[in-house]
């Protein structure tokens, strides 16, 4: 037995602050992405009259989804299925062709724990400034600094809460009502569930989020393959490093600024690691010592596994002396790097290969352009191209029918049998239109209509109507004694003539 714990405790993470190319882009897409997810509920969008004009809602109790022109009722799911398979299908193709690119920029975990730990750095001050908090003993000024901390992080998740309800109501109407405590119950509980969590999530678990509880990690590995853009580290080029050897050569100078930003707290010159979200805030602190000390940029980059030169002695050597520098020692010249020469009593320089002399990484556009990419570009490019055509020429009216089938049918006083049917009349339109119900089939039917006099029904804007029809057959036609036959429903907006049809069956009564 051991006295080892299975589980180790959380070491908290504390990144420093850096700039550079990918941190300007996170800070352009947090921007981008919160400015959309708090400002949409807001955006209005003219639909006529006695409809939302919210551009985006969804309205649970008229069973609609509006989306500015586009309006998505019920029984068309199958767009929202189509859009999440898309999603699905685009997330397969970003991380084939650059990794957990979506994780490092765009993923909700992300972009708010990005948020709050910019809020805390500055409340608190950068990570030297962090890590000497979390190790001060608790005082007045500690408790100020946590107390405001936390009642920023709250402001930031009360906002995420309320900005998600917005989407599901008028959002100046519910605001007004939030205000004045006139709200539904539901409303201030939703609110205060994602403010909790937000902050949570956000604030409190961060990295333990990635590691621990979401899946994809776990699949990305089925995603990617050695011609996968990821952010990496030119091993060869810059090991071994630090006191591990003490004679050794290269251009990492074990600095830790790659793991100093990081907000995972990972080493990335580990290798591909599970927690690793390819934010590549770890290629700009070390762009920015190489800067420093004269060396060239790209010890940790975007690379694939294939980008790696041959591996032999000879290569290692080639990839960290510099271009044109010679070995007095042996006059042996030697290709592209980043470390000075070794001096003139390091020992002889082994021979430099053609192979690595001439290798050279392939260009980015072959690493995006391969048959699993391309692949699945066309899947997500077809599903798109189908869901723009359903949506197109879907028409304006609908109707579904569901036969009464309790009785089958009713056999009348004068010998006529009879069946009754149940047809849901959708109108899209955003007026009150007449449709005109008739039925079609091989049989001689009658139709009529419960509580019309005529076959006219009219259906108010943007809504459904259940209308019972009747269907009868005298006992003198062919369908009063078959078992079934088939008839098909038609309904024409008497505005627009335009059409649509539902197939059913009639039942009658077999001849004893």
């Amino acid at each position: 037995m051991t006295d080892t714990p299975l589980f180790a405790a959380r070491e908290p993470v504390f990144p420093r602050k850096v700039q550079g190319t990918f941190r300007r882009l996170k800070w352009i897409v947090m921007i981008l992405t919160l400015g959309i997810y708090y400002l949409t509920p807001w955006i209005r969008w003219d639909r006529g009259p006695n409809l939302p004009d919210q551009a985006v809602l969804v309205d649970l109790a008229g069973r609609r989804f509006y989306f500015f022109w586009i309006e998505i009722w019920p029984h068309e799911f199958y767009f929202v299925a189509g859009l999440l398979i898309m999603a699905g299908l685009g997330l397969f193709l970003f991380t084939s062709a650059l990794g957990r690119v979506w994780c490092g920029y765009t993923c909700p975990q992300t972009v708010w724990t990005d948020l709050f730990i910019a809020t805390e750095r500055w409340i608190e001050g950068d990570r030297n400034a962090r890590v000497r908090l979390w190790k001060a003993k608790w005082d007045a000024r500690k408790i100020r600094l946590r107390l405001t901390k936390y009642l920023v992080w709250a402001l930031i998740g009360m906002a995420t809460g309320g900005a998600w309800v917005f989407y599901f109501a008028d959002a100046p109407a519910l605001a007004r009502d939030l205000v004045a405590g006139q709200a539904q119950p539901v409303a201030y509980i939703t609110i205060a569930v994602l403010t909790f969590t937000t902050v949570l999530m956000g604030g409190i678990a961060r990295e333990q989020v990635c590691i621990y509880m979401c899946p994809w990690p776990r699949i990305q590995g089925a995603m990617m393959d050695e011609g996968t853009l990821t952010v990496g580290y030119r091993d060869w080029r810059g090991e071994p490093r630090g006191k591990k050897h003490e004679n050794a050569e290269g251009d990492c100078i074990d600095c830790m600024a790659c793991v100093n930003v990081c907000p995972m707290g990972i080493d990335i010159r580990e290798g591909q690691q599970l927690a690793c979200i390819t934010c590549a805030l770890c290629i700009d602190a070390c762009d920015d010592v190489m800067d420093k000390i004269g060396k060239p940029r790209g010890l940790i980059d975007y690379l694939a596994l294939s980008d790696a030169p041959p591996a032999d002695d000879t290569t290692q050597r080639a990839a960290v002396v510099p271009l044109g520098v010679t070995n007095k020692a042996d006059s042996v010249s030697v290709p592209v790097g980043g470390a000075p020469a070794p001096a003139p009593n390091a020992g002889p320089a082994p021979i430099i290969t053609t192979a690595a002399r001439d290798w050279q990484p392939q260009p980015v556009w072959k690493h995006i352009l391969r048959p699993r990419t391309i692949v699945y570009t066309v899947l997500w490019g077809a599903i798109g191209l189908a869901l723009l055509f359903a949506l197109f020429i879907r028409p304006e009216i609908d109707m579904t029918v569901a036969a009464v089938r309790n009785p089958q049918f009713v056999t009348l006083s004068d010998g006529s049998i009879r069946n009754a049917y149940d047809i849901r009349l959708r109108n899209k339109h955003g007026e009150a239109r007449d449709f005109h119900v008739s039925l079609t089939s091989d049989a001689t039917l009658r139709i009529g209509l419960e509580g019309r006099d005529d076959l006219t029904v009219p259906v108010p804007p943007d809504s459904t109507l259940l209308q019972r029809v009747y269907v009868t057959a005298r006992p003198d036609d062919a369908a009063a004694t078959e078992e079934r036959t088939d008839l098909r429903f038609w309904v024409e907006d008497l505005i627009s003539g335009e059409r649509t049809y539902g197939d059913s069956q009639f039942f009658g009564k077999e001849p004893e």
